[in-house]
């Protein structure tokens, strides 16, 4: 996703040159300035995403070193050790980059992995405040946005806080979240005790995944344990199938390539 602001419309400087003959220099002199403070600004900017991207680039890798050892349930105290001290520097590195770099979508990235590893150790509370914080940057794209709201009301819904993971799992979101939004508010529905809500919930979930021609084995084990049969769900056409159709342009807005995405914290 691009986060570059668009060039500035360079059509008014040229407007003004017709318009204002009589301040012609006045008018080359500004639409200079312009210029250069943009070529400025774009080249500032570009240092510091690269900074943030690289920044990102080893949270990821230590991310990744620390998940890998946190499957491994026979580790020695050494390495416990050093797993709780990957774990606090990891914690330090995003934290550094969020206050550095805290409108970027590095940061929010960088949010996603602390809240996921903050779940990982049943740190519920501490997860849900770094979902708010990650929901106060604003990147400018309704998908990210509908990720890290719908992760923040499961969060809430696995600290025991149902009413406010209801608030938030009831706002609106992109179509493409629909499913996941329902799914989510037959959770919350369910251990508030209302089961009927629960069964609504999930029904209409079932039913947008079906016309997707999509399947969650998940959804369907929550709906069975209801005593409701979900209806069989068409498999989509196979690649071969699909190979002798005419192809279609694949185009998808933001919020649709996002929809993909793990939503449960």
């Amino acid at each position: 996703m691009a986060l570059t602001p668009n060039s500035p419309n360079a059509d008014n400087s040229m407007q003004a040159l017709k318009q204002y003959g009589s301040y012609i220099v006045t008018a080359i002199l500004l639409a200079l300035a312009a210029y250069f403070g943009w070529t400025y600004w774009q080249n500032n900017h570009a240092r510091v995403d690269t900074v943030a991207a690289d920044h990102y680039a080893d949270i990821q890798r230590l991310n990744e070193e620390v998940s890998l050892a946190s499957q491994n349930p026979d580790l020695e105290a050494e390495a416990q050790d050093a797993l709780t001290q990957s774990r606090t520097q990891l914690n330090k590195d995003i934290d550094a980059l969020v206050s550095k770099h805290g409108d970027s979508v590095y940061a929010w990235q960088a949010l996603m992995i602390k809240a996921r590893q903050q779940v990982d150790n049943d740190e519920f509370a501490e997860a849900g405040e770094t979902l708010k914080k990650a929901l106060t940057i604003d990147l400018g794209d309704a998908g990210l946005e509908a990720i890290t709201r719908l992760r923040y009301a499961a969060t809430l819904l696995a600290a025991g806080d149902a009413d406010g993971a209801l608030t938030e799992a009831s706002k609106d979101m992109p179509s493409s979240f629909e499913p996941s939004q329902q799914e989510l508010l037959g959770d919350i529905y369910l251990a508030q005790a209302n089961k009927d809500s629960a069964v609504k919930s999930y029904n209409n979930a079932w039913e947008l995944l079906r016309n997707r021609q999509e399947t969650r084995a998940v959804l369907a084990l929550k709906m069975e344990s209801l005593g409701i049969v979900p209806e069989p769900i068409d498999e989509q056409a196979s690649l071969i199938q699909e190979s002798a159709a005419p192809e279609q342009p694949l185009v998808q807005d933001g919020a649709a390539q996002n929809a993909a995405a793990e939503v449960t914290p």
